[in-house]
């Protein structure tokens, strides 16, 4: 079990004691850094959990995922015994928004278990026409530059990075390996059936393209919130915008009456 943790999970500030537990999981083509390092701006009351996907950093050598499912159910069951143990909340950025939508969903579904909030950032919500138009986009037969030229023009990545070749084309790989896997979820919303009863925040960036996020609202019984944030879709990665959230996320945390 200890092993499967550590592959699967990014925890840079260890606090066995806190009231809750924030699951954090990065964009498409993202790894851990800058997600895990939230562990150091958040209290005591909290501890956070950075979700490392397979095909990079210490997983580098392993496969991509093929599918959301497979996903899914790797995060779950790994996860399962400490998501039992003290409440928790999701936070996902873009590819990751859907990845803690569908776990969350399936936690939901198959076990009774719910977040006590859930935080979505620069997305659409997965019944959403912005969320189909994505799925049928041919990820296959867009160029490696095409690729690079998107991934600069979101931003969020170190110029560094870009320089150097082999990172690159790992960079493009894992990118479209993400995207490959996000068009494997479907999620059909049916007439009656609202999935989740927490309360759900969306946040974006003011430059970001617009995003259906007035969707995620019939996704919950809970109340739900929408907040702007100055910048691009990377918005998240600025100070200002990082302490603005932390905080936010403490608050519901902390108001959620655990």
């Amino acid at each position: 079990f200890f092993q499967e943790m550590e592959k699967l999970v990014a925890c840079v500030h260890k606090r066995p004691d806190a009231l809750c537990r924030l699951i954090c999981f990065p964009w498409a083509g993202g790894g851990t850094l800058q997600l895990a390092e939230w562990g150091k701006l958040f209290s005591d009351s909290i501890e956070v959990f950075c979700i490392r996907f397979p095909g990079r950093e210490t997983r580098l050598k392993e496969p991509f995922a093929k599918d959301m499912t497979s996903m899914v159910n790797e995060v779950a069951s790994v996860l399962l015994k400490v998501l039992r143990e003290k409440p928790f909340a999701f936070f996902g950025h873009c590819f990751g928004s859907q990845l803690s939508f569908a776990v969350a969903l399936h936690l939901k579904e198959k076990y009774r278990l719910e977040p006590v909030h859930l935080f979505i950032s620069g997305a659409n919500a997965p019944h959403s026409e912005g969320f189909l138009a994505i799925k049928s986009s041919p990820v296959s037969d867009v160029k490696d530059e095409d690729i690079l030229a998107y991934i600069k023009i979101l931003g969020g990545t170190p110029s560094e990075f870009l320089h150097n070749e082999d990172i690159r084309k790992q960079m493009v790989l894992t990118f479209r390996e993400d995207i490959r896997v996000l068009q494997t979820f479907s999620f059909e919303k049916a007439e009656m059936h609202i999935p989740f009863s927490c309360d759900i925040t969306c946040f974006n960036g003011s430059d970001d393209k617009a995003y259906d996020v007035q969707a995620w609202q019939e996704l919950t019984s809970g109340d739900t919130s929408f907040y702007e944030l100055p910048g691009g879709h990377f918005y998240l990665l600025e100070p200002s915008n990082e302490s603005f959230l932390t905080k936010y996320i403490t608050r519901c945390i902390e108001n959620a009456g655990l």
